[in-house]
């Protein structure tokens, strides 16, 4: 097995989730809302974004779910705040990640030629 090859791990599933998350950008517009507050209800997102309500309650629930926004469901009102630990530990994740796939090109090795997928 190639030792760049890596087995699948419940992390990469976490990360891909945290990943996937962060590719909308109303979810990145959401965290950059909730980074201005301690915590936040969804009324106070909606009124810092022009998302209706129900559409900035799906996607906290889409960051709540990948672990990057906590929520406290007290009453009246859920409030949600960024888990700076999650997204500290998806930083580190991910400058691992760039790291390992540099390597075999940064050692100087040759990296493999891409395959040729042409029709021809």
């Amino acid at each position: 097995m190639n030792d760049c090859i890596q087995p699948p791990s419940h992390d990469d599933d976490r990360f891909a989730r945290q990943l996937a998350a962060l590719a909308h950008p109303a979810r990145l517009r959401i965290l950059r809302a909730l980074a201005c507050r301690r915590r936040s209800c969804c009324k106070d997102v909606v009124a810092e974004l022009p998302l209706a309500q129900s559409t900035v309650s799906q996607h906290l629930k889409v960051l709540a779910d990948a672990g990057l926004v906590t929520v406290d469901r007290r009453r009246p009102h859920s409030h949600y705040q960024i888990d700076r630990r999650a997204l500290d530990g998806l930083v580190g994740q991910l400058e691992g990640f760039v790291a390992a796939c540099g390597a075999a090109g940064a050692a100087g090795e040759p990296l493999a030629e891409p395959k040729d997928t042409s029709l021809v």
